[in-house]
């Protein structure tokens, strides 16, 4: 990743705005599928963690979205930071959630929190941006 998209040297509310939008997308059709396709072929518990993935990607891209302003309102080093931990966050916590559910295979909920981690990480970026400015 080239350092510009780390420091907000190049247009990154433009960037975490795209990857927002695109993650909110991906969200809605994975909660499609998981209603419409999975209901019937994966157990109750397996559907309500890939739920859970579902709803923490659609929560975490519309935060992106409000990084995207962040960045632009108070630019700086922490909301930049937090648009990449929201990133790797969603992927590492709703993809191992998703995985999880579609193979049963029980190690990959211990990678979730390190993504639950990274949306924490995320999360305390925006609140020490909200509170230096």
């Amino acid at each position: 990743m080239p350092a510009a998209c780390l420091t907000g040297d190049v247009n990154v509310d433009r960037v975490f705005f795209g990857l927002g939008a695109g993650s909110a997308m991906l969200a809605v059709a994975a909660g499609a599928f998981g209603a419409h396709a999975l209901r019937a072929r994966i157990t109750p518990e397996h559907l309500a963690i890939f739920e859970t993935g579902t709803r923490y990607q659609i929560y975490h891209a519309l935060a992106l979205l409000a990084v995207s302003w962040a960045v632009s309102r108070w630019p700086g080093s922490l909301p930049v930071y937090a648009g990449w931990l929201f990133v790797l966050g969603s992927v590492v916590f709703s993809g191992s959630l998703y995985i999880l559910a579609l193979t049963g295979v029980r190690w990959w909920g211990a990678v979730t929190p390190i993504g639950g981690v990274a949306l924490l990480a995320g999360w305390l970026c925006l609140v020490l941006t909200a509170v230096r400015r």
